[in-house]
């Protein structure tokens, strides 16, 4: 199978971090198909040039690329119909959508302040460099006043996981007896709050944190086996 997969990593190269290419590599495990892990970085740009995009994930299936985690997990949907479904139909796809944008909003969202300084320390000096100018420029305060008030504001995003926390109540995962992709758009944040910070965002007792161990175990410990914290 001659699948590549362009992967946000720092200083490791076998640590990839990104939520969205975390979201892609338990897509493609799902479908059953391996992909080739491109290492890439935040000053790489040219890297992704000819690919017509500026960020990972980027997905090379023989000649063609396919940027965007959702774009990849249609793609791999239509192009492999005939190996397990990321969806389960129509319906799957369209409601899978929507938790496409909450988990941006909600989990993406909701996490990065949480982590946001410890990021760099994960990373090369040009890397980091560019990532504390970027970021810092987008919230107009330095990274470290960003995350300050963590220990609080941790107990506010706890709160807004509860619709996931209802949902698990009658069922393990988010598609039902087994995961789809709709747990992996939303697991994708934790696993990169996983491998980048120490900070612990769930607690044990919690429904969500259970859930989020099946996921760490499922395919063989696929996301378990990466490196990460033990959080």
């Amino acid at each position: 199978m001659a699948l590549k997969l362009f992967e946000l990593v720092g200083t490791d190269a076998g640590r990839p971090f990104s939520p969205f290419c975390w979201r892609s590599r338990l897509a493609l495990a799902h479908k059953g198909l391996s992909a080739e892990s491109i290492p890439w970085r935040f000053t790489e740009k040219s890297a992704l040039a000819p690919y017509g995009s500026e960020k990972v994930p980027v997905m090379l299936d023989r000649d063609r690329a396919v940027a965007d985690s959702w774009i990849i997990a249609t793609y791999l949907e239509d192009t492999y119909p005939d190996r397990p479904s990321l969806f389960g139909g129509a319906g799957g796809r369209a409601m899978a959508r929507f938790l496409h944008a909450w988990g941006d909003i909600a989990i993406v969202g909701g996490i990065f302040p949480l982590i946001i300084a410890d990021i760099p320390n994960n990373l090369a000096a040009v890397d980091a460099a560019y990532f504390r100018q970027s970021r810092e420029a987008r919230f107009g305060k330095r990274l470290e006043e960003i995350m300050a008030p963590r220990d609080q504001a941790v107990v506010g995003f706890r709160k807004s996981l509860e619709p996931l926390r209802q949902t698990l109540k009658t069922q393990p995962f988010l598609g039902g007896d087994a995961p789809n992709y709709a747990d992996y758009i939303v697991f994708g944040g934790f696993q990169w709050a996983r491998v980048v910070s120490p900070f612990r965002l769930l607690e044990e007792t919690d429904s969500v944190y259970a859930w989020r161990e099946r996921l760490l175990d499922a395919f063989d410990g696929l996301a378990r086996n990466s490196p990460g914290y033990p959080v």
